[in-house]
């Protein structure tokens, strides 16, 4: 079995080879940190950075994808856009009336593909995906809690509050904290789901130590990698699901 003195072994090997992101005295990644009014702010520069690379990604994806589109024969980008373009108006057609959530599409398709995007980069040998970090991952499910109480508000008024007394006054705690947990089970999954990946990497290269520049280096990182793949698809996929089926229960009637 692979021990935790191993896999920070392997970590710190990887850490030595592909030095893109600087360290301190105890091999930590650098943080800012900043203290404004009071308030200790800390930030990780790694993350920061890597996610603005990815908004550069998406931007560069959708503008090659729209540049000379052909709605008589798509090709190229295109039919990868359209492909997620038809998905997410067919999960939203099933989950509720779109003329309730005016904006929820757009906001979908962008969600699916940032974090798609975000999943994937850190495959690439010396980056590291966004959404490995808790940081990333609560404030798109912050996102998330937004547009819950925005469009349930909107549509339902102070009535939307109506469902934490349900079925009786005494379920309100239960549903307040159900209100609340939505977030977190959302930011966890995804975190917990890419962060494995990065990590796992490396037991592979642990448990084949010795090896792992001729065989297991190569075999472990091929295995892992398609795995990787499919993971931050489905974890892609699954966070924008469970974000337009959570505003459709906002929208329900009996909510």
């Amino acid at each position: 079995m692979v021990g935790l003195e191993t896999i920070e072994g392997e970590l710190d090997l990887w850490g030595h080879l592909f030095n893109l992101w600087p360290r301190d005295a105890h091999h930590k990644f650098i943080m800012w940190n900043w203290d404004i009014g009071g308030m200790h702010l800390e930030f990780v520069p790694r993350t920061m950075i890597m996610s603005w690379v990815v908004m550069v990604l998406v931007l560069i994806f959708v503008i090659a994808a729209t540049r000379n589109m052909d709605l008589r024969r798509p090709k190229g980008v295109q039919n990868i856009l359209e492909m997620v373009f038809e998905g997410i108006r067919g999960q939203i057609n099933q989950a509720m009336d779109p003329r309730k959530a005016l904006g929820i599409f757009s906001v979908a398709v962008t969600l699916i593909i940032y974090i798609l995007i975000s999943n994937l980069i850190g495959l690439i040998p010396t980056l590291t995906s966004p959404t490995a970090d808790p940081n990333t991952t609560f404030g798109l499910a912050l996102i998330t809690f937004a547009l819950i109480w925005f469009y349930g508000i909107r549509q339902k008024g102070i009535g939307y509050f109506k469902h934490w007394f349900k079925p009786w006054i005494f379920f309100l705690p239960l549903n307040i904290l159900e209100e609340f947990v939505k977030p977190v089970t959302l930011a966890a999954r995804l975190y917990g789901n890419i962060y494995a990946g990065e990590v796992l990497i490396c037991t592979w290269l642990g448990m084949f130590y010795g090896w792992k520049w001729i065989l297991g280096g190569f075999l472990a990182s091929t295995v892992w990698l398609g795995f990787s793949i499919f993971v931050g698809c489905i974890q892609a996929y699954v966070f924008t699901v469970l974000t337009i089926n959570y505003v459709a229960m906002a929208l329900a009637d009996d909510h």
